[in-house]
């Protein structure tokens, strides 16, 4: 009984979060489902950091409107977003392309990380020289006071 609550309570949660206006929705259900995964790859451009699956605001129910329209005119995945970026920039996708363009965007954090491990590595090992000599005067400072501190 309380494994049938729980998957229903899941079920619920689960619809709820996958719900939108049923009139919006394509009668064919592989082609709703074709579109609500190009939806995951889509962009809010008002709240940027959300898919327009997950977003409310009104540009992404008009973006959902378009992709649905694009499906249902048999466009591919490829062609949809070539659309979309073609109006709206290539920001409008979550993952961008990798091209010459973007070469920055997909390599820059490892070069980052590479010159900061090269330079650290550089740092410790000029603190590790120049701690481990003493000039002559340091010595026979150093000298002096180990022998006045010897009883």
């Amino acid at each position: 009984m309380r494994l049938r609550a729980l998957f229903a309570a899941v079920a619920g949660v689960l619809s709820i979060a996958a719900a939108s206006d049923p009139a919006e929705r394509l009668p064919d259900p592989a082609q709703e489902a074709r579109a609500r995964e190009i939806f995951q790859d889509v962009r809010c451009l008002v709240c940027q950091n959300e898919s327009i699956d997950d977003s409310e605001a009104e540009l992404a129910k008009d973006l959902r409107r378009i992709v649905r329209e694009q499906v249902s005119a048999g466009k591919s995945d490829a062609e949809i977003k070539r659309f979309l970026t073609d109006r709206y920039g290539e920001f409008v996708l979550m993952t961008p392309a990798f091209n010459a363009w973007n070469l920055a965007l997909w390599v820059g954090p490892f070069v980052v990380v590479v010159l900061g491990v090269i330079l650290l590595a550089i740092r410790l090992r000029g603190r590790a020289v120049a701690e481990s000599e003493l000039s002559v005067e340091e010595a026979e400072r150093l000298k002096k006071l180990s022998d006045n501190e010897t009883p």
